[in-house]
């Protein structure tokens, strides 16, 4: 159930999506609030679970993986403790960036960064050839980002 939100919340929400190291007096004055009470709406917006987390973005290529691949998942049985189970493995995978579960011919789409295909190769083993429920796997490369983020467009209610 989506929640409500003000002007100020959708103005402290957009502003901390694009910049999470933005000061509270910057956040005041866009949004046209005290310093205290914008510290009180992020607190809450916190304790909510409507902020999540703050990340910093690195450049995969700075860090030595350069390899981006998008992988869609089919397993060979859909009940729910197989699909905790690979959803776990996935997770528990640190190169796995993002897992989706999905509706359509694919179960999961997986983002996925490696430093070069071997590497990739032996993911594949851990997370796909070892784990005899996946149906089959379908990798495309990636050739270049064009965009990346994960800001969701909020709208005042």
């Amino acid at each position: 159930m989506s929640e409500k939100f003000d002007a100020s919340d959708v103005t402290i929400l957009r502003l901390l999506q694009r910049d999470a190291r933005i000061g509270l007096e910057a956040l005041a004055e866009e949004a046209g609030l005290s310093v205290a009470s914008v510290q009180r709406r992020v607190k809450s917006l916190r304790a909510r679970k409507v902020i999540t987390g703050d990340v910093a973005l690195v450049d995969p290529a700075k860090v030595g993986m350069p390899m981006t691949f998008v992988v869609m998942v089919e397993l060979e049985r859909e009940r729910l403790d197989q699909i905790d189970a690979f959803t776990r493995r996935a997770e528990a995978e640190p190169m796995v960036q993002q897992c989706y579960y999905l509706t359509g011919e694919a179960d999961f789409c997986l983002i996925c960064t490696a430093s070069d295909m071997a590497a990739f190769e032996e993911l594949t083993k851990r997370l796909f050839f070892e784990d005899s429920n996946v149906r089959r796997f379908r990798t495309s490369v990636v050739m270049g980002r064009k965009k990346i983020g994960l800001e969701v467009p909020i709208e005042k209610s």
